[in-house]
């Protein structure tokens, strides 16, 4: 049977038919969902929510679901966390690139402290991309399986465009552009970025 997945997107299905007309491979609707959608919607939609994040880590100390409901999508129910569309500002003052979950640690007021982490992949945590707009709702997925390749397809989008490994950012200075997932007031924000530019 032919899978089927909708979006919400633009009112239409995607589908998934046994083979692409010419006898090839399999479409894949979530390779083809992230394609028609990143940069398109997805990036657009970050850019016009994102919060400064220096000045939220502050909001979210004063009171996270404050924070949340001001600024954040909540996702996961009583247990689950806020998701914050972010940007920001700061020096990396550490990275980790040895790691398949690569990091950048970054200082954002200045003071030499690592203030948050920014994920450079490949293997990422979360889901914050596919959760902190309103663009991919689950309810239009055949099942939780498919959800959860879609935020994985996202994730492996956004670290194709994040600078490689071969580019040292130690030390420079860097806007980004992201989404994350806070429970606790005194979580330490783990960025997962769709843009890093090196500043001039």
């Amino acid at each position: 049977m032919a899978g089927l997945l909708a979006t919400s997107l633009c009112g239409c299905k995607l589908v998934a038919t046994g083979s692409s007309g010419s006898g090839g491979a399999a479409a894949d609707p979530i390779a083809e969902l992230v394609e028609t959608t990143f940069d398109a919607k997805l990036v657009p939609a970050l850019t016009e929510k994102a919060a400064d994040l220096a000045t939220l880590r502050g909001a979210i100390k004063d009171g996270l679901d404050k924070a949340g409901e001001s600024q954040g999508v909540k996702v996961g129910g009583a247990g689950g966390g806020w998701n914050f569309a972010v940007k920001g500002s700061g020096t990396i003052v550490d990275e980790n690139r040895a790691s398949k979950a690569a990091v950048a640690e970054i200082d954002l007021d200045g003071d030499g402290a690592a203030d948050a982490t920014l994920q450079l992949g490949p293997v990422i945590k979360g889901s914050a991309l596919r959760d902190t707009t309103n663009l991919y709702d689950f309810s239009t997925f055949r099942d939780q399986i498919e959800y959860a390749k879609l935020g994985r397809a996202l994730n492996d989008k956004a670290v194709s465009k994040l600078p490689a490994a071969d580019a040292p950012l130690k030390g420079k200075r860097v806007n980004f552009l992201g989404a994350m997932v806070i429970r606790s007031g005194s979580e330490k924000p783990l960025v997962m970025p769709v843009s890093i530019e090196v500043a001039p």
